[in-house]
């Protein structure tokens, strides 16, 4: 039997299915918050894979909105400051998590962002804790404090890129880790993201709550407001549908939380310069994902900048919303568009990235699509979620990765 750092009393609220290597082992993920994001998604979903398998889930992190859904899936909260990175702070608080991991007798800790990564590699080494990173981000900087501060991600003994994009920027930097490199794109919850699983209700409750008549169309945009996320570009785009006429009956809604005051009001001057406020609405953050998608004639995330994933994307395809995203980072891996794709088999559209122009074509091929062929596409994008991006494919091979840890040497 493989030596475990668990606790004298063991964990025995086990299910009738529990996994015989993983079951009574606790497992911690630490993460900056719990408010929103694909990297609190993805420690939610694990934490709900590992309590049905009979494991001891922890995550460490501050507090957010999303805490009841990890305790209600089975995962134990611990209220830690796994956000801040502030040197001094960073230091006392790789002790104070060193303590954590020896009291709660944890055998694997995983952590998901760079200043938390920190703390968790020297925790991990004062107790002797196996240690995992995932890269959840396409980190730039090419300073060789920046790289530094990056190369933390790479330092697990178990090393998971959520695509193969992001697995080729690792392998770039650090050759060394081909052999711990493993690839597990994010999942989607298929049971509730899912037209069927949608009541119509819920879809008019948000188009009410926006502001959309009835015999209007949406453009979703569901993203933090970031410049990295588009925009600029979006709001351009408007204005371009706008001066020729093809906006009349849309409203396009910008979903998300704001990264700052300040570039909150950047944006709503961008929409007041573009001369698009009757069209640009932006409602703050939305609470019900699977009916905003259902509520969209169309979905964009024109990032500016490589995304390491692209979680809307998976998302809205799942939904059989038309969906367009810049031509860049893992955008290949998740959107199948033209020229790599035939017509016939493509699941939306990709696009240079920081170009109006293009972004505005796309917007309005998708809105002119007709019902047959808005319904043929629909049902690839679902397919090849289901095939691809399933939140059970990512959990399962996620346990593995774990499996393989306690395995190893």
């Amino acid at each position: 039997m493989l030596a475990s750092n668990a606790p004298m009393t063991p964990y025995s609220d086990t299910p009738a299915g529990a996994d015989p290597l993983l079951a009574g082992r606790t497992i911690l993920q630490i993460v900056p918050d719990l408010q929103s994001g694909g990297a609190e998604r993805t420690a939610i979903d694990v934490a709900e894979a590992l309590a049905n398998v009979g494991a001891r889930s922890l995550v460490a992190a501050q507090g957010g909105r999303m805490v009841s859904e990890l305790q209600a899936k089975g995962g134990v909260w611990l209220p830690f400051p796994a956000g801040s990175k502030n040197p001094v702070q960073m230091m006392l608080n790789s002790v104070r998590l060193a303590r954590i991991l020896r009291d709660e007798g944890v055998d694997i800790l995983h952590a998901r962002s760079r200043a938390s990564a920190w703390v968790a590699y020297f925790a991990a080494r004062q107790a002797g804790v196996k240690f995992v990173t995932t890269y959840h981000g396409a980190y730039s900087g090419a300073s060789a404090m920046k790289l530094r501060y990056n190369a933390i991600m790479a330092s697990g003994q178990a090393v998971i890129a959520n695509s193969e994009f992001t697995a080729r920027r690792i392998l770039d930097l650090d050759p060394s880790v081909a052999n711990r490199l493993f690839v597990i794109p994010r999942g989607v919850d298929l049971r509730l993201f899912s037209p069927a699983a949608v009541d119509p209700a819920r879809v008019e409750r948000l188009r009410a709550q926006w502001g959309v008549a009835q015999h209007e169309r949406v453009v979703l945009m569901p993203a933090r407001l970031s410049a990295r996320k588009g925009h600029g570009v979006i709001i351009e785009a408007v204005k371009l549908l706008a001066a020729q006429g093809a906006a009349h009956d849309c409203k396009v809604i910008l979903a998300g939380d704001a990264h700052s005051e300040a570039f909150h009001k950047t944006v709503e001057a961008q929409i007041k310069r573009a001369g698009v406020a009757d069209v640009v609405r932006m409602v703050g953050h939305c609470d019900d994902m699977p009916a905003a998608y259902l509520a969209a004639a169309a979905v964009a995330a024109p990032a500016t900048t490589p995304e390491a994933f692209g979680r809307i994307a998976v998302e809205a395809q799942a939904m059989g919303a038309p969906v367009i995203v810049s031509d860049i980072g893992a955008a290949a891996e998740i959107v199948l568009s033209a020229p790599d794709t035939p017509n016939h088999l493509t699941t939306g559209w990709r696009i240079s990235p920081s170009d109006p122009a293009a972004l505005a074509t796309a917007i309005h091929e998708a809105l002119s699509l007709q019902a047959s062929a808005h319904d043929a596409l629909s049902l690839r994008a679902r397919e090849h979620v289901r095939r691809r991006f399933s939140i059970e494919e990512m959990q399962h091979a996620t346990l593995d990765v774990y499996r393989w840890l306690l395995l190893a040497p």
